[in-house]
């Protein structure tokens, strides 16, 4: 359904994306923001997914500063290898402007909301906190936000946890609700990746009850 594009940052960076449009006038622009695992086949689906439901839908692959062409599984050492990207070869500002790319893309098609999981929920709060032209934004199980609360979103948030989720405790989801109380949060009987059908983790009924509420949020805000 998709289709690879290139994107260039401000600096002059181009990268890779995978863009979705859906049939007929869209609804607005939804950036997806990768696992660490790249923009894989998961997220492809992801995003061809939400041009279904209507939107213009980007998935920017943020890795390509790093490396090109990452498309990681989601066991043993794919696990240490995105991780070792993410965290290590990565510079939060150079990717902070990938992510205004992708935004200002998709800023053509109407309002523009990013959606985001694991790693990208984490820069999903970023770019609620720091981004321009970004109209609301949902965050995955995005581990490190705990760390970032003392960021202030500019921008309606939606934040979907998982109760069974080794990476994040509930102590850190508490403390975003604390200092946030006008953010959206929910919890569910999930673990981390409830969303992704590739994973074993997997939760059928935690993700299309936190789909339902995201497109309700995007509907509400787009």
């Amino acid at each position: 359904m998709g289709e690879h594009i290139k994107l260039k940052a401000s600096d002059g960076f181009e990268l890779d994306a995978w863009l979705a449009l859906p049939e007929g006038q869209p609804r607005g622009g939804i950036v997806v923001i990768q696992e660490i695992f790249g923009v894989n086949q998961h997220i492809r689906e992801v995003t061809d997914g939400f041009a279904r439901d209507g939107y213009a839908a980007l998935a920017p692959a943020i890795f390509d500063r790093a490396e090109r062409g990452v498309e990681l599984g989601y066991e043993g050492d794919d696990i240490t290898r995105g991780a070792g990207i993410a965290r290590g070869k990565l510079e939060m500002a150079d990717t902070m402007k990938d992510l205004q790319a992708a935004i200002d893309h998709v800023g053509q098609y109407g309002k523009v909301g990013v959606v985001g999981y694991c790693f990208g929920g984490l820069l999903t709060w970023m770019c609620a906190c720091q981004a321009e032209g970004l109209n609301c934004a949902v965050g995955y199980y995005g581990g490190g936000i705990a760390g970032a609360i003392q960021l202030n979103p500019g921008v309606p948030t939606m934040l979907h946890f998982g109760d069974k989720d080794a990476h994040i405790p509930l102590s850190d989801v508490n403390k975003i609700i604390e200092a946030h109380p006008d953010v959206e949060v929910h919890v569910y009987e999930a673990d981390h990746g409830f969303n992704c059908d590739h994973r074993a983790s997997y939760d059928e009924a935690a993700s299309k009850l936190a789909r339902t509420r995201t497109l309700d949020f995007f509907a509400s805000h787009l």
